[in-house]
């Protein structure tokens, strides 16, 4: 094959392997660095080992991704203040196809923060099962394991991610519309509208990175919230435009000032008030984002 039909090829399975990076690293910005890396190593491999280009692969994805993982726990330990996943907006299928709530679910910020908890040879096998759907002994292949140990590595992050799990509880467009109802309360100041929409127990968690002022721990509880959401609307009000997105599947408000997207927020919904609220304003974390919604 040519270097074009080659380049042609791995175009073709850019898309899965992003979404294979991503879940297994949790940022956007590596997951594309580590499908460039498969391309180099696609580029110069030996046409007769690669056999099912798809299979080659994910096996070659996956670990280029467990090697990053070992670097990336230890960078996370020193983070500044909660660290939570890149957003990226799903509505355009930057992810794949997002028509069930599991499938939602399956890439939010919730559920990628979970899969902190696991080792990196855990993380890979959970989400090779759980969200492409590949057999223990598929599995086994990709990461040069036995099929009992797969099944075991499986079973332990299954047990490790339930524990705390949100899941989705309204319907799409309901809870689009109440992110937009809530978009159009902070737009207007109504501080007694923004208060009848948050749960008691309601937690705000800000990932600044020490790049720009943030809360270096969750905010709890629907008094605490309400005024640091009084603050924020004092300080930014009049320069900040707010919009709608879905973000990692789930509902989500993006930010701007000049243009310029400077946060964005997924919000997680129980019983119609808002339960959770997860804030990226480290600038370093939404370029990939910004990239997204300038060619939407």
């Amino acid at each position: 094959m040519t270097t074009a039909a080659l380049a042609e090829e791995f175009e073709s399975h850019r898309p899965r392997m992003f979404s294979l990076a991503y879940r297994m690293l949790g940022s956007a910005q590596e997951a594309e660095d580590t499908v460039q890396d498969a391309y180099l190593r696609w580029i110069g491999a030996d046409r007769a080992s690669v056999g099912r280009p798809a299979a080659w692969l994910a096996k070659v994805v996956t670990n280029l991704c467990l090697n990053r993982l070992t670097s990336a726990r230890a960078r996370r330990e020193e983070y500044a203040g909660p660290w939570l996943p890149e957003p990226v907006v799903t509505s355009g299928g930057a992810l794949g196809p997002l028509e069930s709530a599991e499938q939602r679910d399956a890439v939010s910020m919730a559920l990628l923060i979970l899969l902190e908890r696991l080792t990196p040879v855990e993380r890979a096998v959970f989400v090779l099962r759980e969200a492409f759907a590949y057999s223990h002994r598929e599995i086994a292949g990709v990461l040069g394991i036995g099929e009992a140990n797969c099944r075991q590595l499986y079973r332990r992050a299954v047990r490790a991610v339930t524990d705390g799990r949100t899941r989705f509880d309204a319907a799409a467009r309901r809870r689009e519309s109440l992110v937009e109802s809530f978009v159009a309360a902070a737009r207007e100041g109504d501080l007694a509208g923004l208060e009848k929409m948050l749960a008691a127990d309601v937690t705000w968690w800000s990932d600044g990175g020490g790049k720009v002022t943030a809360a270096r721990r969750p905010i709890r509880g629907r008094d605490k919230v309400l005024r640091f959401l009084v603050g924020g609307m004092e300080n930014f009000a009049y320069a900040m435009d707010l919009s709608y997105a879905e973000v990692n599947g789930a509902p989500a408000v993006v930010a701007r000032m000049a243009g310029a997207v400077v946060g964005v927020a997924a919000f997680v919904f129980r019983d119609g008030l808002v339960s959770e609220v997860r804030a990226v304003v480290n600038p370093d974390k939404l370029g990939f984002v910004a990239g997204q919604l300038s060619h939407s």
